[in-house]
């Protein structure tokens, strides 16, 4: 039976947003620290299907300039990506200096979904768990800043999450056959996320464990250690000014609307709709 999800303290809504508003404002802060001092940033984002973090993800990216912070989700290796090491297609993703990358999902999938699935050997698991520390070790070692996330869900909460998506129209394509497979395998998961940590939650590299059976307050609790966790400082930014008015040398005529082929007025027919 499932067992029933112990739920945090709500904040109130205002409180969650005035609150996400100061984090993401810190966040454009950190942003253009690491494009002032060329740092590279490295977050891991994992854990159970349905945990929060592609929401967690969605609120760190939402004001940062897409040609600084980017998000990757690899889909499944292709043919050739399955004859390489392991790690080269992870390595293509990694930062160049002023960049931060956030991975939804990563090498981490050999020790999870590809352990529990079948899609890995036993000895390419094994090699994985023995290989991993020391690939983090040379990231590191190499000056990337990394910080890597558990996003931890009771079953009951997973299920309700689940049920939620598949009766919702614009969410159900969230809902995938390996995401059913997680609810079957359970314990499965649950012993292969556990040996994952033995070997890979090294002092050097940790894992840091996000409760999220709320939302709201997982999101929070993360975007505020992540910021904690970087010694990254207020970069000045230069004062723009702007003219009182669009300047004009008097010379442009702009062409006829009837040049042009507009979209049609959807709003206003609504807004027809709506007087009647």
């Amino acid at each position: 039976m499932a067992k029933k999800p112990v739920r945090e303290p709500k904040l109130p809504k205002s409180a969650y947003e005035a609150e996400l508003f100061r984090l993401q404002t810190e966040l454009v802060a950190l942003q253009e620290w690491v494009r002032e001092t060329g740092a590279r940033v490295v977050v891991v984002f994992e854990g159970r299907d349905a945990a929060g973090k592609g929401g967690a993800i969605k609120r760190v990216a939402e004001y940062l300039s897409p040609r600084i912070c980017r998000v990757t989700a690899l889909p499944a290796p292709t043919d050739r990506e399955r004859g390489q090491w392991y790690y080269q297609r992870y390595v293509h993703e990694l930062p160049a200096p002023g960049e931060i990358v956030l991975f939804d999902r990563s090498w981490y999938n050999r020790a999870g979904v590809e352990k529990v699935m079948g899609f890995c050997t036993p000895e390419e698991h094994t090699r994985f768990l023995r290989q991993t520390p020391i690939f983090e070790q040379m990231l590191i070692d190499d000056g990337i800043i990394m910080r890597k996330y558990w996003f931890s869900v009771s079953d009951a909460e997973q299920l309700r999450r689940f049920r939620a998506r598949r009766d919702d129209p614009v969410r159900q394509w969230k809902l995938s056959p390996m995401d059913l497979e997680s609810v079957y395998r359970w314990e499965d998961y649950s012993r292969a996320k556990d040996e994952m940590m033995v070997h890979t939650d090294t002092s050097i590299s940790p894992w840091y464990v996000v409760e999220s059976d709320h939302k709201r307050n997982a999101r929070l609790n993360m975007i505020a250690h992540l910021l904690s966790s970087i010694p990254y400082e207020h970069v000045e930014r230069p004062t723009v000014k702007l003219p009182k008015r669009p300047v004009s040398s008097g010379n442009y005529r702009r062409p006829p609307r009837s040049l042009s082929k507009f979209v049609p007025d959807h709003v206003g027919n609504l807004l027809g709709d709506t007087e009647h």
